[in-house]
């Protein structure tokens, strides 16, 4: 089995940055874990490969699912903006969530995270729009190959917005 690349992407809050595009190209698939901002950035994501997108607490009501679930060729991926899940209990909510998952997608909170939760992983790629909170922008490449799944942090370096 050859490697496979999919590009794990949130809180872009309506700026899509260009190191953002080049990170993400030759990606197989797409996921953004919501807080999207406009329909645009779906759209040039698109362009690149096909897209999974929740909603998150700054896009209008109905525009994406509130959750998914996607199978990225036997890994099978939950994916939730996180915004929704009761204060200090982040961690059951989405795993009550999804149970069937083995790798669970968040946004929100704007702080990469890649925690090994007993068998699952627990996957936020931090946030790739404008700089919040002092914390570069970031997104997460997942390389699915014979010896799992690895993710990899990109630290987008364009600085502000």
């Amino acid at each position: 089995m050859s490697e496979r690349r999919i590009g794990i992407i949130s809180d872009t809050h309506g700026l899509l940055r260009p190191e953002a595009l080049n990170a993400l190209a030759g990606v197989s698939a797409i996921i953004h874990a919501g807080d999207v901002g406009s329909p645009d950035i779906i759209a040039a994501l698109g362009r690149l490969a096909p897209v999974t997108v929740v909603g998150g607490n700054v896009d209008p009501p109905g525009a994406y699912p509130m959750t998914a679930t996607v199978d990225l060729g036997g890994l099978v991926a939950g994916v939730a903006h996180g915004h929704r899940a009761p204060p200090g209990k982040r961690v059951p909510w989405l795993r009550k969530t999804f149970p069937r998952a083995g790798l669970i997608v968040f946004g929100h909170t704007h702080v990469p995270e890649i925690s090994d939760q007993g068998g699952w992983t627990l996957l936020n790629p931090g946030a790739a729009g404008p700089q919040r909170f002092r914390a570069p922008p970031t997104l997460v490449i997942l390389v699915i190959g014979p010896g799992g799944a690895r993710p990899e942090l990109v630290e987008l370096t364009s600085g502000p917005p």
